[in-house]
């Protein structure tokens, strides 16, 4: 992606809890006809010593497993918080709204996880991702349906071969900071994240108890 020196994230830490916090990403693979393909599934991220790792699945009627065996090179894209931003936190008039957002890109290299037993244990980590109560619910179902649901998918281990962060919140625009930290302290959810992300990067001073 575009990634101008001054939005680049200097920490892998940062693209880490991007990607923890939005783990509802991209998947861009090419199909047949050379042309992207892309499916939206959640993620779970493995850090395996120096290695990242993201699992998943998706339907077997999707095309999408069939093209990362073929051609097992990948894109995934995470988006984080993204907001407008009004030209009037500047002290001037000559200047141009924009739209600020957090993004990561990773290449992958991809390999199918096509046994049962693997799948219902990748299963199990993104169940403990998102709901870990149901886990009990899910053993309770009964091998016979257990196998019947993992038979619809087929899963896939996607090795992290790149990594691109992209932090654009008006960092080479100092000038904008504190109005735009208080216009986005009062606004939408996305805009009350990057109004602490402003906070975590050093861009402002931290909201008092209450401001979020």
């Amino acid at each position: 992606m575009y990634l101008p020196p001054h939005f680049r994230a200097g920490e892998t830490q940062h693209a880490l809890k991007l990607m923890r916090e939005n783990p509802f990403a991209s998947l861009i693979s090419v199909d047949d006809e050379g042309l992207p393909f892309v499916s939206h599934v959640p993620l779970h991220l493995e850090e395996r010593g120096d290695q990242l790792v993201l699992l998943g699945h998706v339907a077997k009627p999707n095309a999408h497993w069939r093209y990362l065996r073929e051609r097992p090179q990948a894109v995934v894209t995470f988006l984080g918080p993204h907001a407008y931003l009004s030209p009037r936190v500047y002290p001037d008039l000559l200047r141009v709204p924009t739209w600020n957002y957090l993004a990561v890109h990773c290449t992958v290299q991809a390999t199918l996880i096509e046994d049962p037993d693997a799948k219902d244990r990748l299963l199990k980590k993104l169940i403990a991702d998102h709901e870990p109560t149901y886990a009990e619910q899910w053993r309770a179902l009964g091998s016979e349906f257990a196998q019947k649901m993992l038979a619809g998918i087929v899963g896939f281990e996607l090795l992290v071969a790149g990594l691109e962060c992209k932090l654009k919140i008006n960092q080479h625009r100092p000038e904008s900071h504190v109005a735009m930290q208080s216009m986005y302290l009062s606004g939408n959810e996305n805009e009350r994240v990057l109004a602490l992300w402003m906070e975590r990067l050093g861009m402002t001073e931290p909201p008092q108890p209450g401001d979020v």
